[in-house]
C-alpha cells in the first residue's frame, strides 16, 4: 500500500488517544485552560462519572468569536509567545486537547471577554453544528457530552461509573491543590463533592485531604541550591497500604514522577515498614529551564536537568522536618479503638474500709504480693535486663505531671507496656519500640559523627549461613565495621563476628547476623550506600533494644521517657508502628459514660 496523508478526522481521533483517554485526562485540560485563563473561580458538573456529561465553567479572561473557533484547530495555542519549549510557565501548551475531545465527543464552547460579545461554537465528533452568539458571563463554559459514544472502541475500555467518577475528583483535587488561590466546586449528578474557598496552602489541604491530615502532618519549607520545596508531610504513623495520597507538584504542576516518588521513599526510609506508605503534599519550584515538562502526552511526567540536586532537596526537606516533629505521632486513641473497650463479668465489690480492694468473683493476678490485688508498688527497683518473673503490673509514687510531654511513669503492665500519667490523660508506651528507636538514632548519629564504637568480643562468634547468604555478608563487612560490626569470611558457609556495636551492649550476634543476611537479599543492588547504612542500623538497633518482657525500675521508664521527649522520631519504631498511644481524658470519661 502506497504512503499516503491521514484524513483530519482520524488525526485527532489518533491524537484524542494520547490525551483523552478517559473523562478524567478531558477535565484535567479543561480545567488547566481555566486555570491558564487567570479564573479565581471554577465550577466543574458531572453526569454517570462524566461519561456522558462534563461541563467546566470559570471566570477567566475569556475568548472572542474568532479565537474560539482558532481554538478547536490542532497545535493552535495562546501559551507559547515566543515558541520556547524549554521555557513553558503555563499548564496547558500542547494545542491539541479541544480538537482531540471536539472529533470523540459533542464538544460545546462558550466564551466571553470582559466588554465583549458572548459567543458558542459546538462541534459534534469533528463536525462544526454551530456557530453563534450566546449570553453567558465573562470567562467560557465548557461542556463535553457523550465522550466516546461514537467511538466503540474506546468506549469498551472505559471503567465503571464510580471509577471514572474518582479519577476526576482526583485530577480537580491535585489541581485545587496546586492553587490554593482558586475557588473549586465539584458537582455529580447533583451531588455537591468538593466545594473550597480560595485560602492559603494549609486551609486548602486540610479541606481537601480532611481534618486528620492536618492534624497529623508537619509543614515542610527548605531550599538548596536554587531549588525550594514546601508543603506538608505526614508523620510516619498516619501511613497509608497504597500509596494513594502522595501528591506531588514541580511549578505549581501535578506530576506522578518516579523520582520524586522514589525520593519521598528514601526520606521515610527507617521511618515505614516497606509495605506502607507516607501521605505527602509537597511542591517543588525551580528555574522553568531546569525541568522539561513535555516528556509526557499528558504532562505527568517530568525530566530534570539536575536528578540528583532534586531528590537531595526533597529527602533532606522530609527529614528535617520529621526531625522537628520530635516524639510526635498520629498516636490518638481511634474511634474503633475506643469501641473495643467494654466492660465484662461482675462488677467489683465495693472497697473494704482499711483494706485493700476486693475483686468479687475474680482473683489477683498468681503471682501478685498479698494484699496488693496484682498492684504493687516500685520500691523494689530492678535491672533493665533482669530475667526474674515480675508481678502482672505495679504503680508508683506519685510525681509533679506539667514538667513533661511525655508525663511521668505510673506503672509497667505485662512487663511490657509503661503506663504514664500527663495532665490531661494517659499515655500508653510499647518499651521495645521506643527503645528500638531511640537506639536507631543513637547509632545514626554516631556514624554522622565518624563511625560507631566496637565492643570486641572476648570469644568471636562463628555464624553459619548457606554459601550466597555469606558470601553476601562478607561482601559488606568495610560498611558494617562503620556501624561497630566487625565481621570476616570465615570458610564459603560461616561468618566471624569478632566485635559488636558498643551502644546495644550484649547482643545476639547470630540472630543479628542472619537477619543482616535476609535484608541484604531483599535490598539488592538499587539503594545508594548511605540507604544501606540506614537499613543495617535500623536492623541492629532492633536487636539492641529493650525487649517485651522485661521489667522496668520507676528510674528506667522515667528515663525512657525523657529521653523519647528529646528524640527525633521517637514517636514511630523502626517499623512505622506507634511507639506510644494517649487516651485523653475526655476519652477515659467515655469509657467510663460519664460523657
Amino acid at each position: 500500500m502506497p504512503i499516503r496523508r491521514l484524513p483530519d478526522h482520524l488525526v485527532n481521533q489518533i491524537a484524542a488517544g494520547e490525551v483523552v483517554e478517559r473523562p478524567a485526562a478531558a477535565l484535567k485540560e479543561l480545567v488547566e485552560n481555566a486555570l491558564d485563563a487567570g479564573a479565581t473561580r471554577i465550577m466543574v458538573e458531572l453526569v454517570a462519572g462524566g461519561v456522558q456529561h462534563l461541563s467546566v465553567v470559570d471566570d477567566g479572561c475569556g475568548m472572542a468569536a474568532d479565537e474560539l473557533r482558532l481554538a478547536v484547530e490542532r497545535h493552535a495555542t495562546s501559551k507559547l509567545p515566543d515558541g520556547d519549549l524549554s521555557a513553558v510557565s503555563t499548564m496547558g501548551f500542547r494545542g491539541e486537547a479541544l480538537p482531540s475531545i471536539a472529533s470523540v465527543a459533542r464538544l460545546s464552547l462558550a466564551s466571553r471577554t470582559a466588554g465583549g460579545e458572548g459567543w458558542e461554537l459546538v462541534v459534534d465528533n469533528g463536525i462544526v453544528t454551530a456557530d453563534r452568539p450566546a449570553a453567558l458571563a465573562p470567562g467560557s463554559r465548557v461542556a463535553v457530552d457523550g465522550l466516546f459514544a461514537r467511538v466503540p472502541a474506546r468506549a469498551k475500555f472505559l471503567k465503571s461509573e464510580r471509577s471514572e467518577l474518582s479519577a476526576c475528583l482526583d485530577v480537580v483535587r491535585r489541581l485545587a491543590m496546586a492553587r490554593p488561590d482558586v475557588a473549586f466546586e465539584v458537582r455529580h449528578d447533583g451531588r455537591r463533592l468538593i466545594s473550597v474557598e480560595a485560602g492559603d496552602l494549609a486551609a486548602r489541604l486540610a479541606g481537601l485531604l480532611g481534618l486528620d491530615f492536618a492534624a497529623n502532618s508537619v509543614g515542610v519549607a527548605h531550599e538548596r541550591d536554587g531549588l525550594g520545596l514546601t508543603g506538608m508531610a505526614g508523620l510516619p504513623t498516619y501511613n497509608r497500604g497504597i500509596a494513594d495520597h502522595q501528591f506531588l507538584f514541580v511549578n505549581g504542576r501535578p506530576v506522578r514522577d518516579r523520582l520524586l516518588v522514589g525520593a519521598v521513599r528514601g526520606a521515610y526510609q527507617d521511618l515505614l515498614a516497606r509495605d506502607r506508605h507516607p501521605s505527602v503534599a509537597l511542591f517543588v519550584e525551580c528555574s522553568a529551564d531546569f525541568v522539561d515538562v513535555n516528556v509526557h502526552p499528558a504532562k505527568t511526567e517530568v525530566r530534570f536537568r539536575d536528578a540528583a540536586a532534586v531528590r537531595s532537596l526533597i529527602v533532606g526537606g522530609l527529614r528535617r522536618a520529621l526531625d522537628g516533629a520530635g516524639h510526635r505521632a498520629s498516636t490518638t486513641a481511634s474511634a474503633f479503638a475506643m469501641g473495643a473497650f467494654r466492660a465484662e463479668g461482675p462488677p467489683l465489690t465495693p472497697p473494704v474500709p482499711g483494706g485493700g480492694p476486693v475483686w468479687g468473683e475474680h482473683s489477683p493476678p498468681a503471682d501478685s504480693p498479698p494484699g496488693t490485688g496484682g498492684v504493687r508498688g516500685g520500691h523494689e527497683p530492678t535491672g533493665m535486663f533482669a530475667e526474674a518473673v515480675q508481678p502482672w503490673a505495679r504503680h508508683e509514687p506519685p510525681q509533679p505531671l506539667n514538667a513533661y510531654p511525655m508525663g511521668v511513669a505510673r506503672a509497667q503492665i505485662a512487663s511490657t507496656y509503661i503506663v504514664a500519667e500527663t495532665p490531661d490523660g494517659l499515655i500508653l508506651v510499647d518499651q521495645h519500640a521506643a527503645h528500638e528507636r531511640l537506639t536507631l538514632e543513637r547509632l545514626n548519629k554516631a556514624l554522622a559523627n565518624g563511625g560507631v564504637h566496637a565492643q570486641a568480643l572476648l570469644i568471636p562468634e562463628v555464624v553459619e549461613l548457606d554459601e550466597v547468604a555469606a558470601g553476601r555478608v562478607a561482601d559488606r563487612a568495610e560498611e558494617l565495621a562503620a556501624l561497630g560490626l566487625e565481621i570476616e569470611a570465615f570458610g564459603r558457609t560461616a561468618i566471624l563476628v569478632r566485635a559488636t556495636p558498643a551502644l546495644l551492649g550484649a547482643t545476639d550476634a547470630q540472630g543479628l547476623i542472619r537477619d543482616l543476611a535476609d535484608d541484604l537479599a531483599a535490598w539488592g543492588s538499587a539503594q545508594t550506600l548511605k540507604e544501606k547504612l540506614d537499613a543495617v542500623a535500623a536492623t541492629m538497633a532492633c536487636h539492641g533494644s529493650v525487649r517485651a518482657g522485661r521489667s522496668l525500675s520507676v528510674a528506667e521508664m522515667n528515663a525512657l521517657l525523657r529521653e523519647m521527649e528529646v528524640t527525633s522520631h521517637s514517636g514511630q519504631c523502626n517499623h512505622g508502628r506507634p511507639t506510644w498511644v494517649k487516651l485523653a481524658s475526655a476519652d477515659l470519661e467515655k469509657l467510663f459514660g460519664r460523657r
